[in-house]
């Protein structure tokens, strides 16, 4: 077996360990007692978990977003980088057969991910109140998460350095069910409750002219 097959099955391993630890959370999570949402209905739960994973993520309907655009679209660089790097992470058996233009496109994409999660990296120590707030735990999971990103621009360019993929690959996997990642599952289940919460409500998902003034 070679470097790059021995490589590749451990990465596959660390998956199957990863999807595993993940479950086992959310089992643990969903499992805790809730409490009923006693308030009387002045909306749409669909409408609010529509609205919540729809406009409600679009930059002007947070003050975040609306006031530190550069902010907000690095960090629309990096997701979709990651998004990417996932997707050829999934492809990589096969990536001698993908056409190179395509493999370009998509480390571009990766590239510009890398670079802006790098940038994030540096942007969370230089500002004060980002630094005072941070924990080594939000370096090293954004800085692993870009590493990640730039081994597969490198790797669809150069696809000699797929075993360095791979180990960075697996030390991720291994990673995500305990560090700040794994946010990334909690995402949609927050999105979910805050729609749910906020449309039964009446304060997300309605048109504007139905807020109370």
């Amino acid at each position: 077996m070679s470097a790059i097959e021995i490589s590749r099955w451990v990465a596959a391993v660390a998956l199957i360990v990863c999807i595993g630890a993940i479950i086992a959370r959310l089992d643990g999570i969903l499992h805790r007692p809730r409490k009923r949402d006693l308030s009387r209905p002045a909306g749409s739960r669909s409408a609010g978990i529509l609205y919540a994973f729809t406009l409600g993520m679009a930059p002007w309907e947070k003050e975040s977003g609306r006031k530190h655009w550069v902010a907000y679209l690095r960090g629309v660089f990096f997701h979709i980088g990651v998004f990417v790097a996932l997707a050829a992470l999934v492809a990589s058996p096969w990536l001698g057969s993908i056409p190179f233009w395509l493999r370009a496109i998509a480390a571009v994409v990766t590239g510009a991910g890398a670079a802006a999660g790098l940038a994030a990296t540096a942007m969370r120590w230089l500002d004060h109140n980002e630094r005072a707030l941070s924990v080594p735990d939000d370096y090293f999971a954004v800085a692993l998460t870009a590493l990640f990103v730039a081994a597969i621009c490198v790797a669809l360019l150069q696809p000699a350095s797929m075993v360095f993929l791979y180990v960075v690959a697996t030390v991720l996997l291994l990673y995500i069910p305990f560090g700040k990642i794994r946010h990334c599952i909690y995402f949609f289940y927050a999105k979910f409750f805050y729609g749910a919460a906020g449309g039964h409500r009446g304060t997300i998902g309605e048109p504007r002219h139905n807020y109370p003034a």
